[in-house]
């Protein structure tokens, strides 16, 4: 029969601790958003007719990126001018989600392209300088009468997966494709909220997982 040693309590992280900047943690105790439990480690061991254990198995470990830890960390922001109505309020807030998460000006750079088709390949060049610890690429697509939207988005969509891949640093999406500019609007700011700035916190998330937890 298999037995189970007695588990410490688990670590968990709620939303609201992730969803709170660190420049509000002054307002709030700490001990509401994070429990200081230990992470949580399990021994499994089977044993066969009270001889020596031949299983065990200890110390699961959960690793990921945390908004908090934002010290050091550089961004690059590629946004696209076409459709700029919808593209400046996208861009406005991932530079306010940045600043919220004390992310300073002088980490971050923006750089303008014509459309989201050209946006894959400065997003690679910046991944590549080493300079960045993730590339925001930020964008907007609205259907058309013609099949130009289904290939400006796809090849949006793959390109950024491509720089992220080739490069080795994280390249956020941050792309709208919608079907009329009302849908673009509710998600630059409106009813469905600011797809911009929550694009600006994975690239936070990513850009800590990978050089707090995954740098080699």
């Amino acid at each position: 029969m298999a037995s189970i040693a007695a588990a410490e309590p688990c670590f968990l992280s709620s939303r609201r601790a992730r969803l709170t900047p660190p420049s509000l943690l002054s307002k709030h105790s700490s001990r509401n958003l994070v429990s200081s439990s230990p992470p949580i480690r399990v021994n499994l061991v089977s044993k066969r007719n009270g001889r020596s254990p031949v299983l065990a198995m200890a110390g699961v470990q959960h690793l990921r990126g945390s908004p908090m830890r934002t010290e050091g960390l550089r961004f690059a922001v590629v946004v696209a001018k076409f459709n700029e109505v919808v593209t400046k309020l996208l861009l406005e807030g991932a530079l306010d989600t940045f600043r919220r998460y004390l992310i300073k000006d002088e980490d971050i750079v923006v750089v303008e392209v014509p459309g989201s088709f050209e946006i894959p390949v400065v997003a690679t060049h910046l991944a590549k300088t080493g300079k960045y610890h993730a590339v925001l690429c930020i964008g907007a697509v609205v259907r058309g009468d013609t099949t130009h939207y289904d290939a400006v988005a796809n090849s949006a969509a793959s390109g950024v997966l491509s720089a992220g891949l080739n490069s080795g640093v994280p390249c956020i999406f941050g792309v709208l494709t919608c079907d009329d500019m009302d849908q673009a609007l509710n998600r630059a700011g409106g009813k469905s909220g600011n797809k911009g700035a929550e694009a600006a916190l994975s690239a936070i998330e990513m850009a800590s997982l990978l050089e707090h937890h995954l740098k080699k």
